[in-house]
């Protein structure tokens, strides 16, 4: 038995009472036009499960034909929201995802150094969606007189308060708290947290509200336009259904952001690329091939020693390919934006007074 088996035995109940209807209560009407531009010619992106926590479901992303947005629809309300979410970043998920963000540090380094040509000394700076603060610890050793807030909607902002990442943590939403936070701040970083939220443009417009005149938005979203996302399929990594609910083209965040009054001074496509899209497609093949572990909205009976002995020799089976997958992103890490293979991009804005 596994140290987390008797949570999971006290959480079924309760996951299974959830989903004894079904799970198209936790969806808003699918929607006919783009939530981006407003135009009415849409097609079908991409079909998908739930591939990381395999909570049941099915989930659509449909693309505009227009301006080439990407949106979850019919979208996740916020009963769907809360579900989903539950045990992903924290329960059951908080200790290994914490351990993950913990350590990326030569990522938050880069982030927080794409700002120094542009603001070599903020007096403040707010990261949204900061989970435990871990950038904020990190991008401190290179602002050293820097005080950095951070804001999200978990509990791990308190903890990166009570850790010293954090000089302040706001737990919230970000549009209702922005009124609060008006002016204070030189810089204000989103770190791969606008594509996970139901309004992008009312988060654009709470971040202008946040900043001085003359602050900079530091934004690191993934690229729905990657040739990795038509590559794989489903099985790219940052579709990550079903959280992510927009994925919107450098063209679209540009133009919104100047629309709001931002004057965009820098974009990176190579720099924020993380090379795992070939690793991460590998395993989450393995693992939907795999029988699955033991958690509370799966239903049955947990998994016995020969599921588990069964799974482990999908792993082991499956890790050459994995090994080479991983060379793979690595030696062709060097020539992604270049070629249109990055996974993600990164805009800095600086708002005119």
């Amino acid at each position: 038995m596994t140290s987390t088996e008797p949570l999971i035995a006290a959480l079924r109940p309760g996951y299974q009472a959830e989903l004894a209807d079904g799970t198209d209560r936790f969806f808003h009407p699918r929607r006919t036009d783009c939530p981006w531009c407003g135009a009415t010619r849409l097609r079908v992106r991409l079909r998908t499960t739930d591939l990381l926590q395999h909570k049941p479901g099915r989930f659509v992303l449909d693309q505009c034909q227009e301006c080439a947005h990407v949106f979850q629809n019919p979208r996740l309300n916020d009963t769907g929201l809360a579900f989903y979410y539950r045990d992903f970043y924290d329960g059951l998920g908080e200790q290994r995802l914490a351990g993950l963000f913990g350590t990326r540090a030569a990522v938050y380094r880069g982030r927080a150094r794409s700002v120094l040509p542009f603001a070599a000394a903020p007096g403040r700076w707010l990261d949204v969606g900061t989970g435990h603060g871990h950038f904020c610890g990190t991008a401190r050793e290179l602002f050293k007189d820097t005080e950095f807030d951070g804001l999200d909607l978990s509990a791990g902002v308190e903890l990166g308060e009570r850790e010293g990442r954090l000089a302040h943590g706001y737990r919230g939403s970000f549009p209702e708290l922005a009124p609060e936070l008006a002016g204070r701040y030189d810089v204000l970083s989103m770190f791969h947290y606008l594509e996970h939220s139901a309004d992008p443009a009312r988060e654009l417009a709470a971040a202008r509200q946040a900043l001085r005149p003359g602050g900079l938005l530091l934004i690191e979203v993934p690229d729905p336009q990657s040739r990795y996302a038509r590559l794989l399929g489903r099985w790219w990594l940052p579709w990550l259904q079903p959280q992510h609910l927009h994925l919107a083209p450098p063209a679209n965040l540009r133009a919104r952001l100047g629309e709001l009054g931002f004057t965009v001074v820098l974009e990176q496509h190579r720099e924020p690329h993380d090379p795992l899209d070939l690793l991460a497609a590998g395993w989450l093949a393995l693992d939907a091939l795999a029988p699955r572990e033991n958690a509370p909205w799966l239903p049955g009976t947990p998994p016995g020693r020969l599921r588990r002995l069964l799974r482990t020799a999908v792993f082991l089976a499956g890790a050459p390919a994995l090994l080479v997958a991983a060379l793979l992103d690595r030696l062709l890490a060097r020539g992604a934006g270049r070629f249109g293979f990055s996974n993600a991009y990164r805009v800095l804005a600086r708002k005119e007074a």
